[in-house]
């Protein structure tokens, strides 16, 4: 070969290799935003207490439909480092102490027997009226009054009901949780439904297996959020248009938590009150994982300061916690709004 042909293959295959160096460049960048910091899940942030077997590595399938090592999480929704309770005060002269919360407009409400009187001026609407003329509240006082209430098409019987379930009810709940040990970006984003942007037939996660699954359990996403490091699951938006046009209110108790009779105790708020991991900086606390296995923080940081250069998802990246989300108020009955990853799955049954 010529000297002159010799550089004219070496330009071409220098060429080359920069174009196929770009091209791996791009790609990385486009399923990593640049983001070379990526943290696995920790299984020793869980509360042993909280489990119902150890902790295993399965193989699983993720939302995409390709196969990745996970976690598998066994839990029965049944928090230990808070109480479960009270959802719905008895008496109107009853104080904050004996009821939940509910969301409205963005706000938390201390659901007492004051805010009980008050529906129907709060919600401009006279049908409104959850108590007797002695003071008594309608509570769904046992198990079949719950399941009547707990669902989409509200027996008529629990119409301006405080609706209320029980731990006793769905004590041999078995939940499963499957989340990538190391977490993997899916451009583009899904939404908390794990539907794909302009994709209406998007390849979708484990739905929740919820038999009615009315009020008052969680929306009707085809996954849940995440999990806390109690166990207890971080439910999609709360449905509360279809529960409040039945009269009927579903109280969250103080932790920010209720129990659907087919899915037990769950989350739709971030109160505070569950197991957190502080950071050694200023950086908001963890609380648990979303299902794409990217953590999930408090709101606000130590020094009640909200964060800053959150994406449409409510996450970002910083260099000691890779990308990790940051949970909406409390009043927002919204966690995150999308997944930035592949999920795993999540399963309900009872023994």
């Amino acid at each position: 070969m010529n000297e002159k042909h010799a550089k004219s293959a070496l330009t071409y295959l220098s060429a080359l290799m920069m174009v196929s160096t770009l091209m791996c460049s791009s790609t990385n960048n486009y399923n990593s935003d640049s983001e070379d910091q990526i943290i696995p899940v920790n299984p020793e942030y869980f509360i042993e207490e909280g489990l119902l077997e150890p902790i295993t590595k399965v193989e699983y399938q993720l939302s995409d439909g390709t196969t990745a090592l996970c976690y598998k999480i066994v839990t029965n929704s049944t928090p230990t480092d808070h109480q479960m309770g009270p959802w719905c005060p008895t008496h109107l002269d009853d104080g904050a102490d004996k009821g939940g919360i509910w969301m409205e407009g963005g706000k938390i409400y201390d659901v007492d027997g004051a805010f009980i009187k008050n529906l129907s001026t709060f919600y401009k609407d006279a049908k409104w009226k959850l108590y007797q003329e002695d003071g008594t509240i309608n509570i769904t006082d046992s198990k079949e009054a719950c399941e009547a209430a707990a669902r989409p098409d509200v027996d008529p019987a629990y119409y301006n009901y405080c609706v209320q379930c029980l731990p006793s009810y769905t004590e041999s709940i078995k939940q499963v949780f499957y989340i990538p040990i190391t977490p993997m970006a899916a451009p583009p984003p899904t939404d908390q439904n794990n539907h794909r942007p302009s994709a209406a037939h998007a390849v979708r996660g484990d739905r929740p297996r919820r038999g009615q699954g009315g009020p008052p359990g969680g929306g009707g996403g085809a996954s849940i959020i995440g999990i806390a490091f109690n166990g207890v699951n971080f439910d999609p938006p709360a449905p509360t248009a279809d529960i409040l046009k039945h009269y009927t209110l579903a109280p969250l108790d103080d932790s920010g938590g209720h129990i659907n009779p087919h899915a037990g105790y769950h989350y739709h708020a971030a109160t505070g009150n569950t197991k957190k991991i502080k950071q050694k900086d200023v950086h908001a606390a963890m609380i648990g994982y979303a299902m794409d296995g990217y953590g999930l923080f408090e709101l606000l940081d130590e020094k009640d300061q909200e964060p800053v250069g959150l994406d449409e998802l409510r996450g970002h990246y910083d260099k000691v916690r890779g990308y990790h989300y940051h949970v909406g108020p409390a009043g927002g009955n919204k966690f995150i709004n999308g997944f930035k990853g592949k999920t795993g799955g999540y399963t309900a049954t009872f023994q």
